[in-house]
């Protein structure tokens, strides 16, 4: 099975449809993730969560919905980088898929995803809807479905003007 790190906001990314908050779609790309690969995220990314998820608000919500299902993941320790200039959890998560040869590196800091891109060994970056793409042409998510989750996860995550997302969602209209 694959090996996938997760930084705390994709993870979020993710949660945001476990939490049933939306009646838009039934599929939730926390489960397909768990099931597709093995997940792993570092201690820092964990304590990111927790923190996030003592918010009583639909982030908080998601957060506390991957807490629940961190059993199903590794969580390991690792040392941070001093000198790189993300926060402890990017830096946690971009060090654990270094030293593990993670095969993906799943990351929503679309600002800085040159920057992590640059910072990861022989990991390939991917990100919510690449992965909610991935899915699709796997045939484990129907592409009305990819469509309607990147569309809630946008919403939930301000996602609506970035160009990214938007190329992404053309990809998955073209499916």
């Amino acid at each position: 099975m694959a090996v996938l790190v997760a930084d705390t906001l994709a993870l979020v990314s993710l949660g945001v449809v476990a939490v049933g908050d939306s009646e838009a779609v039934e599929a939730d790309p926390l489960a397909l993730c768990l099931d597709a690969y093995d997940v792993r995220a570092p201690d820092e990314v964990v304590d990111e969560l927790d923190e996030m998820g003592s918010y009583d608000d639909r982030h908080g919500r998601a957060a506390q919905a991957v807490l629940d299902r961190v059993g199903e993941m590794t969580v390991q320790s690792v040392e941070l980088d001093a000198d790189f200039p993300l926060d402890d959890g990017e830096n946690a998560a971009v060090t654990l898929a270094n030293e593990t040869q993670a095969d993906l590196f799943l990351c929503d800091e679309f600002n800085r995803l040159g920057l992590v891109h640059a910072s990861l060994a022989d990991t390939r970056l991917v990100t919510t809807p690449t992965l909610l793409s991935v899915f699709v042409r796997a045939g484990r998510l129907e592409p009305d479905d990819a469509r309607a989750l990147l569309d809630d996860v946008s919403e939930s995550r301000s996602w609506g003007a970035n160009s990214y997302v938007q190329r992404a969602r053309s990809l998955l209209d073209a499916e």
